[in-house]
């Protein structure tokens, strides 16, 4: 079975550009087939905002994996790249969201799919409307452009 899955990407610490491309390359080697990559945006921190401006991107992927099987690959990935988990909403090095995988609603101790906060973060449905704008929220049955259009935060998200 092939999915098809959408990734967030997030990086405040570091050269992030590099960091997105090391990433890439690991997601490539490791889950899949990278289909299709949005433009880099820089947008300031969200949550704990006494830290650097993130860059983000979302990639489209294409996966024989199942989700814990690439939320493992995941965690693996970060940590190499030189993520360290420490308080929530802390500068990182790298983060990796699984976004969407196909349109499956999951839900698991630790694994919910779609991300639970995907309405609610600019920073997010920017970069996924680009790529995926008339994709369809399986829960919220709304496209990304109709979340975006709603989006209640207001965040100033800047393509590079």
């Amino acid at each position: 079975m092939n999915y098809k899955i959408f990734l967030l990407l997030g990086s405040n610490m570091g050269n992030s550009k590099a960091i997105f491309e090391l990433t890439k390359i690991a997601i490539e080697n490791e889950i899949g087939i990278v289909k299709k990559s949005s433009s880099l945006y820089t947008t300031a921190a969200w949550g704990n905002t006494d830290q650097a401006d993130f860059l983000n991107q979302v990639l489209f992927i294409h996966s024989i994996l199942k989700p814990h099987e690439i939320l493992d690959i995941i965690l693996s990935i970060e940590k190499k790249i030189g993520r360290v988990r420490t308080i929530k909403n802390a500068p990182r090095v790298i983060d990796i969201d699984i976004l969407f995988f196909n349109n499956e609603i999951i839900k698991t101790n630790d694994l919910l799919i779609p991300h639970p906060e995907i309405a609610n973060r600019r920073f997010v449905l920017t970069p996924l409307t680009e790529i995926a704008p008339n994709f369809i929220h399986p829960i919220l049955i709304k496209t990304n452009k109709q979340l975006l259009f709603a989006c209640p935060d207001q965040l100033n998200v800047q393509k590079i």
